[in-house]
């Protein structure tokens, strides 16, 4: 074999290997995921509230998600202060829908809903299908042996142009995060609670801490999780304009 033919091999061998070791991120990802929306229909009833930097309670906030899968999610916002209300996201492009506005406004998914939780907080709950993930490192996530993953843009639409996730290296649950803005800041750290922490099945709060200016936290609470399809109807910024009542 002349040394064409041994670097082609040994280009190929590499290509491969990464080739494999980027399957093997999406799967980790696709199991993490699991944790924060176990079906590609779901609902989930979110509760966010705001903390003083003293701990205290400031601000409380309630919505319903709709998460449709392929990147489609439709937020209602049910608190009295922003009862009718509407986010609607389909893949890149983000809609408000106000109650007594029939022209759907186009808003990007950092648009702050309250403190630091923005509508791609809450409206996107998978990242195998928004980012691309590069393993770091093996580390320790205090009493529990994780894994360190890199995770980069796949699309120009996501929340965070980076993210540095820890996994559990048993269970595959997300432990916490540092999210990256364009600008690549770090914007927000991220700590996920689970529901059970010795048997864990799904992520019970996301708590939010601001790492650009005020530090406050924010915490991210999931009331309820069930399977469901809405019509696709309800996908339609110019319907939901047209219907600001769904029931």
């Amino acid at each position: 074999m002349n040394t064409y033919h041994r670097i082609a091999c040994a280009a190929g061998l590499v290509l491969a290997t990464l080739q494999v070791q980027a399957q093997g991120m999406n799967d980790l990802l696709k199991a993490t995921d699991r944790y924060r929306m176990s079906a590609t229909h779901m609902q989930v009833d979110t509760q966010i509230t705001t903390f003083h930097t003293d701990g205290s309670p400031d601000k409380e906030r309630r919505y319903t998600v709709f998460a449709q899968g392929n990147q489609q999610s439709l937020v209602l916002m049910q608190s009295p202060a922003e009862k009718g209300q509407k986010v609607l996201m389909l893949k890149d492009d983000f809609w408000l829908l106000m109650p007594n506005s029939q022209r759907p406004l186009r808003i990007t998914p950092m648009q702050k809903l309250l403190g630091d939780a923005s509508t791609g907080d809450i409206a996107t709950m998978s990242w195998a299908d928004d980012y691309n993930a590069q393993l770091v490192a093996e580390e320790s996530c205090g009493d529990v042996a994780c894994t360190h993953l890199s995770l980069s843009a796949a699309r120009k639409g996501v929340t965070y142009q980076r993210i540095e996730l820890w996994v559990g290296n048993v269970k595959r649950e997300p432990i916490k995060a540092d999210l990256y803005v364009q600008s690549d800041k770090l914007a927000k750290s991220a700590r996920f609670v689970m529901d059970k922490p010795t048997a864990p099945t799904a992520v019970a709060e996301m708590v939010l801490l601001d790492r650009l200016s005020n530090h406050k936290e924010t915490r991210v609470r999931y009331l309820a999780r069930k399977e469901r399809t809405v019509p696709d109807a309800w996908l339609n910024p110019m319907f939901l304009a047209r219907n600001p009542s769904l029931d």
